[in-house]
């Protein structure tokens, strides 16, 4: 039997960016060409809701999708990455793309991770904290000047630039680090 055929991955959307959205479509791809079966997470966040409470409203979407799956990896986006409580709970790796860190829950459910994770940001982005990151995991890429769309001032090619330095990491995270 293909040990690629047992691999699942599990993407998990922000909150006004889907599943199939640039960054995520990606790494999901990325996943899928090494063989894994993509469960893709669709939801309308419920308005009105401070960042900060949103946590348990995202486990339920996500927990319930991973329950069935055995030792799937998990890839998310800004409030997706809430799905790192998952992670830590049922102990799984993740990629966590514009992960919220500077939102307390977010941090402690990276904190209690039991499986390596990488996360990806931009100096930009009001959400990251490059020093945080690279205390919570070896696996980090940062990005000079991107804002939370991993977009780049200028030019729209670097912006396309750096959505390849994104992939280039999940590859290698997966090569090296998931599936090695």
């Amino acid at each position: 039997m293909n040990a690629a055929s047992d691999r699942h991955a599990v993407v998990i959307p922000g909150g006004n960016y889907g599943p199939l959205a640039g960054l995520l479509a990606y790494a999901g791809e990325a996943a899928a060409r090494r063989g894994a079966h993509l469960e893709l997470i669709s939801w309308t966040p419920p308005p009105g809701r401070p960042l900060e409470e949103r946590l348990p409203w995202v486990r339920e979407q996500v927990a319930p999708v991973v329950d069935g799956l055995a030792a799937p990896l998990l890839i998310g986006k800004s409030l997706g990455s809430f799905g790192a409580a998952v992670a830590a709970e049922r102990g799984l790796p993740g990629v966590w793309l514009t992960p919220l860190l500077t939102v307390p829950a977010c941090v402690d459910a990276l904190r209690r991770a039991t499986e390596p994770f990488l996360l990806v940001g931009g100096t930009a982005d009001d959400f990251w904290d490059g020093a945080l990151a690279r205390e919570l995991t070896p696996y980090v890429l940062e990005v000079a000047g991107a804002g939370h769309g991993m977009m780049v001032p200028g030019p729209l090619v670097r912006s396309a630039e750096v959505l390849g330095q994104v992939t280039t990491a999940v590859e290698a995270f997966l090569d090296d680090v998931v599936w090695r």
